[in-house]
């Protein structure tokens, strides 16, 4: 583990106390991590027929094994809120699938997060009819319905999407391209976190971007300049292209660092097949149906995964990554899953397993309190489960919040 990383780990204290108070002596204890505080992310899209009984036979097995498997490494799930897809026909929605699915993941103490609240692309084609002043109302009248619908399960989300390349977007024509060029980005982006916020004072609101050149940041700037508030920075990165490598990686991190404001890699990927040619710029104009993951090419990807995720990490104001997707052709038909398309795990998954649930986390472990009945151990951000005598109880340790007495 190298030093940066250790650097996240916090020197925990508790005084552990009887039920009249007095200090637990020289008492063994044993105490075992439960969850990461960092979030270890993936979008799993099949959760939701999953989780709402629609599959059957080798489709269940397989559905059920890849989400075992998502829930071994992963502490957080994106769900999908594409407008598109969500809203296909104006009033008839989603919801009830996707609160099921958001339900299945609360129970199984997964962390969420909606994706997107307003984007340009996968948007709602009935929006075409309205004039620029309603699809407006419209694009915010949904963001109060689905933060306020969601509010009990969902408390994180990508308010906005791709907005550097909103009001230039010229694949196609869609409202929300309208109504940024007519509003501008900043007022657009003002008016959806304005939205947000409203319906949930105290859910995490990012904004979100493939988009890693100064474009993004100087949007960034131009938004608090503004007095817009960001809880985080989203930055994407997909790398079917080849990986980044460290010195674009610490660049990258430098320069949104600046802002001081919680980054989170929001889509990750690395391909264990041929790389798509360095030409596409549009990484959705490279369509293939035969692009198969590589044995030799397995091997590749798991030294770039392992050096991407130790180096953001190892960065304080990263809080969470996000694999996209966590099997293999379910975005761009890549192959850029930790898992193939069989639920079978790669290399990757196998060696990021060892270290968010193996280097960087505490197993069950026997400590002792000393005499004024003080325990004292060392471990990553997230929650324990502390056992004296049978008893136990759940502690959360951040920085700032290491000593606490505990009754048992």
């Amino acid at each position: 583990m190298n030093d940066q990383i250790k650097k996240r780990m916090v020197n925990a204290e508790f005084k552990l106390l009887d039920k009249n108070r007095q200090p637990l002596r020289n008492q063994p204890v044993t105490v075992e991590q439960t969850n990461h505080q960092f979030l270890f992310g993936t979008a799993n899209f099949d959760l939701v027929p999953l989780a709402n009984n629609e599959h059957t036979g080798s489709q269940l097995e397989l559905s059920q094994t890849i989400a075992d498997k998502t829930l071994a490494l992963c502490n957080a799930i994106t769900l999908p809120f594409y407008w598109g897809m969500f809203e296909p026909v104006q009033g008839q929605t989603n919801t009830a699938r996707i609160r099921k699915t958001a339900q299945w993941c609360k129970e199984r103490g997964i962390k969420l997060k909606g994706h997107p609240l307003c984007w340009h692309t996968i948007c709602a084609d009935w929006l075409l009819t309205m004039s620029n002043e309603d699809i407006l109302k419209t694009q915010l009248a949904r963001v109060h319905r689905d933060v306020s619908e969601f509010r009990d399960l969902i408390d994180m989300w990508d308010v906005i999407n791709e907005a550097v390349i909103m009001p230039i977007f010229d694949k196609y024509d869609n409202g929300i391209t309208r109504i940024c060029k007519e509003l501008g980005r900043i007022n657009l982006i003002r008016k959806v976190f304005e939205a947000a916020r409203s319906e949930n004072p105290t859910a995490t609101l990012l904004i979100n971007d493939f988009e890693t050149s100064p474009a993004y940041d100087i949007l960034i700037e131009g938004c608090l300049e503004a007095g817009i508030k960001f809880d985080v920075i989203g930055i994407q990165s997909h790398m079917h292209q080849g990986w980044w490598g460290l010195e674009k990686t610490h660049e990258i991190l430098e320069r949104f660092g600046r802002f001081n404001i919680p980054l989170h890699f929001t889509e990750t990927t690395l391909i264990s097949g041929e790389l798509m040619p360095p030409e596409i710029v549009d990484l959705n104009d490279y369509q293939v149906t035969d692009w198969p993951t590589r044995p030799d090419l397995e091997e590749r990807q798991v030294c770039e995964v392992v050096q991407h995720y130790e180096t953001l990490f190892a960065n304080p104001l990263v809080q969470s990554i996000t694999w996209w997707d966590i099997y293999d052709g379910c975005w761009l038909n890549a192959p850029s899953g930790l898992l193939r398309k069989d639920g079978s795990s790669k290399p990757a998954y196998d060696e990021l397993l060892k270290r968010v649930k193996g280097e960087w986390w505490l197993p069950a472990t026997q400590f002792s309190t000393d005499d004024q009945g003080k325990l004292r151990f060392k471990g990553f951000p997230g929650t324990y489960e502390v056992t004296l005598n049978g008893q136990k109880t759940v502690v959360t340790l951040s920085a700032g919040q290491e000593k606490a007495d505990l009754q048992l």
